[in-house]
């Protein structure tokens, strides 16, 4: 009789790494969840036998299904938690689902034997219920943000950066940067050289750091009205120009206060918010297109000074205008 074909994923009996545990609950976060078990759970035996053991594990009672109408069935039960070394929670059911308190009970207690906890995306809201990250800094999507800073106010919410680390607890931004954050880890438990393997093998960069933004483009605005837009198009056209509220506001007919409540309808932003966006914006075209000194692109873009753009770019970016040319100039190119 042939034997079946051993699946992909199958484990060498001897592994002696870290147990990594991702969680499963209804309404699982598929891509989230395959990113952890592409990660620690595909079979390397390149690696020899000090790589990662890697076990999925239920929160609540069946049936659980996960996004793309698939169901779940695990091969191991919540207990299997109480043995891992790093745990993940790849992504939420949603920013207002509550999480149990006998999850965040068990998470607190692998923190307090020394596991580390780690979070995609949405699951952010489960590691912020532990009570672990209060008066720390953590990040989630962009999206997300606002209502983990809102639910959870002890927690210093970075929405720009791709993934934090305090105090044995990681936290990642949207679901790619979870790719980031599990590389990461392997950099520090294994080194740069298998870091760099495992990102081979999954086709992307073999390193961002964590403070590097979430790098995004331009929103569009909510309503761009007939008194709104043209002023839009006409401060992008000439971004140097030293706009204030008064001048466009003088442009477009209107008073300053009434400008100023039309363009946040409008935009989402105070014009001075938008303003800086847009400079941003233009900013990061440049540096990724050309090598123009900072005074010549500051001066370009109406940020008046180097030292001016280089504040912004930090503040809204998270890193200084040079670096952020050194990592999208050859991707440009």
């Amino acid at each position: 009789m042939t034997k079946d074909p051993v699946p992909q994923t199958a484990r060498p009996s001897a592994l002696e790494g870290p147990l990594v545990v991702a969680l499963l609950y209804d309404g699982l976060c598929t891509f989230e969840f395959g990113i952890v078990a592409e990660i620690f759970g595909l079979a390397r035996p390149e690696f020899g036998t000090d790589w990662y053991r890697f076990a999925s594990c239920p929160v609540e009672e069946g049936p659980l299904r996960a996004h793309g109408g698939l169901t779940l069935l695990p091969d191991h039960g919540p207990e299997r938690i109480a043995e891992a070394d790093i745990i993940v929670v790849p992504g939420w059911k949603g920013a207002d689902y509550p999480v149990p308190q006998a999850l965040a009970d068990r998470l607190c207690e692998a923190h307090s034997r020394g596991a580390r906890l780690v979070s995609i995306c949405s699951g952010a809201f489960v590691l912020a219920a532990t009570g672990l990250l209060d008066g720390r800094s953590a990040t989630t999507h962009w999206r997300y943000a606002e209502k983990l800073r809102e639910r959870h106010p002890a927690v210093t919410v970075d929405e720009a950066s791709l993934y934090r680390q305090e105090n044995r607890i990681y936290t990642s931004a949207g679901s790619a940067a979870g790719i980031d954050l599990m590389i990461e880890i392997i950099r520090q438990d294994y080194g740069a050289d298998k870091a760099n393997s495992v990102a081979r093998r999954l086709v992307v960069p073999a390193h961002r750091t964590g403070d590097q933004a979430q790098f995004l483009e331009r929103p569009v605005a909510h309503r761009e009205g007939n008194e709104i837009a043209p002023i839009l198009e006409r401060v992008r056209q000439a971004l140097q120009t030293a706009w204030t509220i008064e001048t466009m506001a003088a442009l477009c007919r209107l008073s300053p206060r009434t400008f100023q409540r039309r363009f946040t309808e409008a935009t989402g932003l105070t014009p001075g918010e938008w303003l800086v966006q847009e400079r941003l914006e233009a900013a990061k075209e440049i540096l990724s297109r050309g090598d123009d000194d900072m005074e010549t692109i500051a001066a370009r873009v109406g940020f008046g000074s180097a030292h001016a753009l280089r504040h912004h770019f930090r503040k809204k970016l998270g890193l200084r205008p040079t670096d952020y040319r050194i990592r999208f100039a050859a991707r440009t190119a």
